[in-house]
């Protein structure tokens, strides 16, 4: 099975000059605790921002929300997978970067946004299993 068969492909950018505040709203919105950051859906995708990061990097480090900005807390590496990797190689690759999450890009050449794949999206299609070597792998820290 190729993990664009089981990808979430409803990804909503937000841009670099996101408060942490519009940014929780978003993900409340969405009920999410993920959002890729860019300026464009078209163009390059600056980074990650999520739940732990405005609560660790901004919150909890003395920043207000209502100021700081998603480009002043996000993940900047932003780890990755293809539509037309198999979903048991994206899993791998979760459990290697220990995270519940992958962008998907849609190929190696043009690497343009198309999809997330959680480990949540493999256990409800039916990749028990997967999943929750998956689970177990990324928690053993």
């Amino acid at each position: 099975m190729q993990v664009q068969q089981i990808m979430s492909t409803q990804v909503e950018y937000i841009p670099t000059n996101t408060t942490l505040a519009q940014a929780a709203k978003k993900m409340l919105e969405l009920d999410t605790g993920f959002l890729p950051i860019g300026d464009s859906p078209q163009g390059r995708l600056q980074g990650v921002i999520t739940d732990r990061d405005i609560t660790v990097r901004g919150v909890a480090a003395g920043k207000n929300p209502e100021q700081t900005t998603v480009d002043q807390v996000k993940t900047d590496k932003v780890l990755y997978c293809f539509q037309d990797e198999d979903v048991s190689a994206a899993a791998n690759n979760m459990q290697d970067q220990k995270v519940y999450r992958l962008i998907v890009l849609n190929n190696r050449d043009e690497k343009r946004l198309c999809g997330v794949v959680s480990l949540g999206d493999i256990v409800r299609h039916n990749r028990e299993k997967l999943g929750g070597e998956t689970a177990r792998e990324i928690s053993e820290h």
